[in-house]
């Protein structure tokens, strides 16, 4: 009776650490996903205000492009 129950011991401790392991390593990956998430979300913010930033100055002077900057015409 004393092996019986000192396999299922084992077989219990088996268990608890392989879903240990498997916790950590889901853990692991939450933390990376929200690392991510965050530097999206960051990335998203930063596009979207250089974005307002561009449409703002567009729509203040439309026409300030400078002349000079522009490359010439094809046929030059």
């Amino acid at each position: 009776m004393s092996n019986e129950l000192e396999h299922r011991l084992v077989e219990l401790e088996t268990r608890v650490s392989f879903q240990e392991h498997a916790l950590g390593e889901l853990s692991d990956a939450l933390a990376a996903a929200r690392d991510e998430e965050a530097r999206n979300a960051l990335l998203l913010h930063r596009a979207l205000e250089e974005l307002k930033q561009l449409r703002g100055a567009l729509s203040a002077n439309p026409m300030s492009a400078d002349p000079a900057a522009e490359p010439p015409p094809p046929h030059y």
